[in-house]
């Protein structure tokens, strides 16, 4: 059972799908303005929709997961899951999640669930195998999720705070992904993925990578006018964290970095994503 777990755990990418779901939260919280019991539902159709569209990208990847040294060890390449039960996994997740977001939520959820999926895995997928730059369009995968959860609350999709909102996770998926790729350069050479590393120098795309952290920490205050905290020490808490990642991921602006310089900014503007849904969701519930 143990095992079992950890397969499906691998299959649907659960630390990834689990993120995705605080960033629905975040969108749900911050549109009503508290914590519900409505909430239940579309969190876990936005989890398990997430894990499925993560495990019908591994078995659309399969083969060139086999050719990468970190992610031959997957369910479908390691042999340790078939296709064909990945496959029912995936339809039964769809179907779950949708039906949690359709009758959980409402029917605007429900059409932004359908859109990730076609967006992630339809168009997103294969475009990577196409050009160097797919990541762009492809990130606006992550402005998704707090959409969803923010139209499941009863907020419309053309709110202001929900764009920037959006806006936020669109911009952080870039140098996530950047970062992956100065980390696994020759993984994703090895498997025949076109990158950047092949248009610009090293030297050039670190450069270009601190620069959307720069502009993530910029939108992040952006926020603050469409999302207005409660108070003042969220504002300073904000700024705080903002610098604190130019500061933390200075590195790539200069002449000497490595692998390492890559992991530490990878795991700094993951945590201070993490750290602003934190602070506006808390701000939201408790106010000072």
């Amino acid at each position: 059972m143990k095992e079992l777990l950890n397969i499906l755990m691998d299959f649907g990418k659960v630390r990834i799908t689990l993120f995705v779901a605080i960033s629905g939260s975040v969108g749900y919280i911050l549109s009503a303005g508290d914590v519900s019991t409505g909430m239940l539902l579309p969190l876990l159709g936005i989890f398990i929709l997430s894990f499925g569209s993560a495990a019908l990208n591994q078995l659309q990847e399969w083969r060139y997961d086999s050719m990468m040294n970190r992610t031959q060890s997957r369910p479908i390449p390691s042999l340790k899951l078939s296709r064909m039960t990945g496959l029912m996994i995936i339809v039964a997740s769809f179907v779950v999640g949708l039906g949690f977001l359709y009758f959980g939520a409402n029917i605007e959820a429900f059409l932004l669930g359908i859109a990730a999926i076609i967006w992630y895995n339809v168009i997103y997928t294969p475009l990577k195998r196409v050009s160097a730059l797919a990541v762009v369009p492809g990130a606006l995968i992550g402005a998704i999720p707090p959409a969803i959860g923010w139209v499941a609350a009863g907020g419309m999709i053309t709110d202001p705070g929900l764009i920037v909102l959006s806006l936020f996770f669109f911009i952080w998926q870039i140098p996530h992904f950047w970062l992956l790729l100065l980390i696994y350069e020759k993984d994703y050479k090895k498997a025949g993925f076109p990158v950047l590393t092949d248009l610009f120098s090293r030297e050039q795309f670190t450069r270009i990578t601190y620069t959307w952290i720069a502009a993530l920490a910029a939108i992040c205050m952006l926020m603050t006018f469409y999302i207005q905290p409660h108070n003042l020490i969220t504002y300073a808490l904000l700024f705080i964290a903002g610098f604190w990642l130019m500061w933390r991921t200075k590195s790539l602006a200069g002449k000497y970095y490595g692998k390492k310089t890559y992991k530490y900014a990878f795991h700094a503007i993951n945590f201070y994503v993490l750290a602003v849904v934190s602070l506006l969701s808390i701000d939201q519930l408790i106010i000072f």
